[in-house]
């Protein structure tokens, strides 16, 4: 009886507390959650989301098919919907699944824009799915950035006409962006906005900057079906990957509906269905604080998160957590099955100060003091240790105060850094450095014609370039050479000297352009080729998948697939793997398996490590959401995972750099 009545506490009282409205609000909706105003799938990778849309998809046209009638898609571009077309483009070739009854009409196009260009829409579609299945070219519609502009008006009301006389979209599909905006209806958009022009938020052209070289260059205006539009189809997936997602999926699944994020008007959709990985659904009540609203496992891992949920949200170390604060927070469940608040805080306070190691390699034998918390393979000192970093700064900005640690304490310290991140550097450093070289080679008498012949090109070449074209052969070389001096410059500042890098120019990654190409043999290849040269005793690599533009979620998975292709060598025995974050995000506390605190010297000393990445300093080409500098974003998380371990009452330190232990029981699946 107690437990019913707790149950019946904790769900009402916390629904309240949080604002989520009443159960009532939602009676016609009884698949949706209490917490959540539209129907929300949390599948475990993109791969999976894309299927179940390119099934229904598949499904329906057959269907129209068989009725003799059209199936009318509205489509999106960007990175989240291309694992639907891939799937349809799959199913058309090896399953005859035909597309001439099929009509589409795509959400959005920049204004102006040509259609050959690298980014218009037009073109993306045909690269993405039009020129690989039988659609008829004029069944496929896409808003055309090149009408004059006295004309868009009545071509806009042409838009929506010729969806209306097809009785409207079947099926839309839809991605979302950082301000809510679905389309291009940014915030401020009404409900019953129709296809119009309308004027890039800010953040959207941030956003945009990496597939146009720069902000600059990003149209200030596109053209876009409106919400009102977008809301007439019969059914609307919605789909969201990766943590940089959390914030705004949160927002418009459980937050009240405001024009200020567009997207929440689809609370109002019968039919509408998010689709999101395990990442984007982070901010969710259900994956944040899953004992507010379901009954739960009381595991160790749900255990140590709600203890330190409960600790910050009362404002209390962990240590003064007490009974009344564990049932007034809704946590009577836990109490009842563990003893009391004092026994459970002080397991949770254990747990936390155990991860803090100010040794992260292990410490020799003849410095081990009686009481010392053993690590795994403490037995091996000094260690091989590999950090390997996806582009060429990535070490210092996640794990620089790691690295001066490492190398200090003893450890033979590598780094193998896996792109170029040629892309990233801007052609006025491009040209400055080929200046250079000319005038070093004029002042000694080095000079040749070649040497001529390249800054002859180099200047040419960037004096006709076009904003997103992709850059020469020469160039690209050029750019690449700069980021390599400056990784070397930033390692040195940590201690790992020169001889102990590698450059590993994985080929995924050399296309001159954002899009990359997949992950291929010969990147698993060159990746395992250095595990089994180094075998080391420790791998650290990056789990920081928020990254934009997806690279450091490529480089992991070849990590992952190597160390997969040596878990038999006789090394891999004694070899443990550390998942770093930084440069886009920190580890939360509760999953922290290694702190290493920083102190006030190692803070500057990694500042000065980063600082020597002069191409990215002050102003990165491709910044991704956060427009702060990457010493700014590094010092500030690594204060603030400081900061919370204060105040859940365990040591203060000046930063702290953590870091997850990967077992090899989970891996990337997409």
């Amino acid at each position: 009886m107690f437990h019913e009545a707790a149950k019946l506490r904790r769900l009402t009282s916390r629904i309240s507390l949080l604002n989520y409205g009443s159960p009532a609000t939602m009676s016609h909706r009884p698949d949706v959650r209490p917490t959540e105003r539209i129907r929300c799938s949390i599948l475990s990778n993109s791969s999976e989301a894309a299927r179940k849309v390119a099934t229904e998809i598949a499904s329906l046209i057959r269907i129209r098919q068989a009725e003799g009638r059209k199936c009318v898609l509205g489509l999106a571009t960007g990175s989240t919907p291309t694992g639907i077309y891939a799937e349809l483009v799959r199913m058309h070739k090896e399953e005859s699944l035909s597309f001439r009854n099929v009509v589409t009409f795509n959400l959005d196009e920049y204004y102006p824009m040509q259609p050959e260009d690298l980014q218009s829409y037009v073109r993306f579609m045909k690269e993405h799915l039009f020129n690989h299945i039988d659609i008829l070219p004029e069944n496929a519609n896409v808003p055309d950035g090149t009408v004059p502009v006295e004309k868009i008006a009545e071509y806009c009301r042409d838009y929506e006409a010729r969806i209306a006389a097809l009785g409207g979209i079947d099926i839309q599909i839809l991605g979302i962006g950082r301000t809510g905006h679905i389309g291009f209806n940014e915030p401020g958009s009404d409900q019953t906005s129709r296809t119009r022009m309308i004027t890039l938020d800010s953040v959207t052209r941030t956003d945009a900057a990496s597939d146009f070289f720069g902000t600059e260059n990003v149209p200030r205006r596109a053209i876009t079906m409106g919400v009102g539009t977008i809301l007439e189809a019969k059914r609307i997936y919605i789909l969201a990957f990766g943590e940089n997602k959390a914030t705004i999926v949160s927002k418009t699944i459980e937050g009240e509906m405001t024009p200020t994020i567009p997207a929440t008007y689809l609370q109002k959709h019968p039919n509408t269905e998010f689709l999101i990985d395990s990442a984007a659904a982070a901010n969710l009540t259900r994956i944040r604080a899953p004992w507010i609203v379901t009954d739960v496992t009381w595991d160790p891992v749900t255990i140590r998160r709600a203890v330190i949920w409960l600790s910050e949200n009362v404002g209390k170390a962990l240590l003064k957590l007490t009974d009344s604060d564990y049932n007034e927070g809704g946590l009577q469940d836990l109490l009842a099955e563990h003893g009391s608040a004092y026994e459970i805080n002080l397991k949770v306070f254990r747990h936390l100060q155990a991860t803090i190691i100010g040794w992260p390699g292990g410490k020799p034998d003849h410095m081990k003091r009686p009481g010392d918390r053993p690590q795994p393979f403490d037995h091996i000192f000094p260690k091989r240790v590999l950090c390997f970093s996806p582009h060429p700064d990535d070490d210092v900005i996640s794990m620089g105060g790691t690295l001066i640690r490492l190398a200090d304490q003893g450890h033979h310290v590598h780094i193998a850094y896996q792109t170029s991140g040629n892309i990233a550097v801007f052609d006025d450093d491009t040209l400055r450095f080929t200046e250079f070289v000319s005038d070093y080679c004029a002042a000694f008498g080095l000079m040749s014609d070649r040497i001529r012949e390249l800054e002859d090109h180099v200047e040419e070449f960037l004096k006709k370039k076009q904003a997103g074209q992709v850059d020469s052969r020469e160039v690209q070389q050029i750019k690449g050479l700069i980021r390599r001096g400056e990784a070397r410059a930033g390692a040195r500042c940590c201690g790992v000297p020169s001889e102990n890098l590698f450059f590993m120019d994985m080929p995924f990654y050399d296309t001159g352009r954002v899009k990359k190409k997949p992950l291929g043999d010969e990147d698993i290849r060159i990746t395992v080729e250095l595990l089994r040269k180094l075998r080391p005793h420790q791998i650290y690599a990056a789990g920081d998948l928020t990254d934009p533009h997806g690279t450091h979620r490529t480089c992991l998975k070849a990590i992952i697939l190597a160390c997969d292709q040596c878990r038999n060598d006789d090394w891999y025995k004694d070899c443990e793997v550390w998942l770093y974050r930084g440069a886009w995000q920190e580890w939360p506390v509760h999953q922290i398996e290694m702190a290493v605190p920083l102190s006030p010297e190692e803070v500057k000393q990694k500042r000065d490590a980063i600082f020597k990445h002069e191409s990215q300093k002050d102003r990165a080409l491709f910044p991704g959401s956060d427009m702060r500098e990457f010493w700014q974003r590094a010092e500030a998380r690594n204060a603030a995972t400081a900061k919370r371990y204060d105040q859940l009452g365990l040591a203060e330190y000046e930063a702290i750099e953590g870091f997850v232990r990967w077992d090899g029981s989970w891996g990337l699946n997409d």
